[in-house]
């Protein structure tokens, strides 16, 4: 099983300028660039300063002149918010730029805000339809001479310009969930990506169950690989566990009420969550956090890792966002690389 850091500039209050947050994003790239970590992934999301990542391209062009051997990769791209033209060509002037290491996810999108804002009145089953005919116009594209007829888009006959540094074009990957999108990921000859989020083991084993059903039935001479994202953290000790299981609990509520879009926001930021409004929101309660991700000290993360990979994971994906601070972060993964990857050499 390969490991990669999956990471964005966040923030839950102003205390932190945009400045900082890209040099310390600088910084932990270079840190799992240097430590033998497989791939860097960072998304797209607009008008958040809970993500802050407008455009990944920019930022994976410039992690390429930051990181040598690390593959560099969307986690992921919006699909309703692109034209297939324009991703086309963008993602292989990227792949060109950072030396063919990039990879293209793609994703509905999961927040109703940014529909709201991009893409007024779309809804989630409208989104995974511009998606499902996006992916092959982008493959089409990069063959070129591609004319497209299609629900949500048309253009006559078209060539990516410039086409991907990699032959065969860049690797795809699809975020995944129910059995029909593992389906139309393997038929189309894409990699799953998937995100159990606060969910346990139960639901990463469901997950797997479908990606495999689908790579029996509609794999036949293809390889497509499967990831798994999700927050991590590797300890010095019980307290300091602790300490890093609330704080991505707390990552959680924000990650929640972003979700619901109840709640005000202003300057791009929530209003913020009381501890006793947090407190109430059991299914995200640090305990939870403990049971179902990789948390705690280098032996523990080590024996959750190992079930996955016995379940057949290709790559986890280590998601460093989580409310806490940079030194946190950058302690957690100097022990991920140091105590914990040398398990799974």
């Amino acid at each position: 099983m390969k490991f990669s850091l999956f990471l964005h500039m966040e923030r839950l209050d102003e205390s932190q300028t945009y400045q900082q947050l890209h040099a310390d994003f600088i910084e932990l790239a270079k840190m799992a660039d240097q430590g033998g970590m497989h791939a860097i992934w960072t998304g797209e999301h607009h008008g958040m300063d809970f993500t802050i990542a407008p455009n990944p391209f920019l930022n994976l062009i410039d992690l390429s002149h930051h990181t040598k051997n690390v593959r560099l990769g969307t986690g992921t791209v919006i699909a309703p918010f692109w034209h297939p033209i324009k991703l086309a060509g963008e993602a292989a002037m990227t792949d060109i730029i950072t030396g063919g290491r990039l990879d293209l996810g793609i994703a509905r999108g999961a927040y109703n805000f940014e529909y709201e804002r991009l893409m007024p009145g779309m809804d989630a089953m409208e989104a995974g339809g511009r998606m499902r005919e996006l992916v092959p116009a982008v493959q089409n594209l990069w063959k070129g001479d591609y004319a497209h007829d299609g629900k949500f888009t048309q253009f006559p006959s078209t060539t990516s310009a410039p086409k991907p540094l990699q032959r065969g074009g860049v690797p795809m990957w699809i975020a995944a969930r129910d059995p029909h999108s593992h389906k139309f990921a393997v038929e189309h000859g894409c990699n799953v990506q998937v995100t159990p989020l606060w969910q346990g083991m139960t639901e990463i084993q469901n997950l797997m169950t479908a990606f495999k059903n689908a790579k029996a039935e509609h794999g036949e001479g293809k390889n497509p690989k499967i990831m798994l994202l999700q927050h991590a953290y590797v300890g010095s000790d019980a307290d300091d566990v602790a300490i890093a299981a609330k704080c991505i609990s707390r990552f959680y509520c924000y990650f929640g009420a972003w979700f619901k879009n109840e709640r005000p926001i202003r300057q791009g930021l929530l209003e913020p969550l009381s501890e006793e409004e947090m407190a109430k929101i059991d299914m995200y309660a640090p305990e939870k956090m403990l049971e179902n991700m990789p948390i705690g000290t280098p032996e523990q993360v080590i024996e959750k890792l190992k079930v996955y990979e016995d379940l057949g994971y290709d790559e986890f994906a280590f998601w460093i966002d989580s409310s806490m601070t940079f030194e946190q972060k950058q302690a957690s993964l100097r022990r991920f690389i140091d105590d914990v990857m040398p398990a799974f050499a």
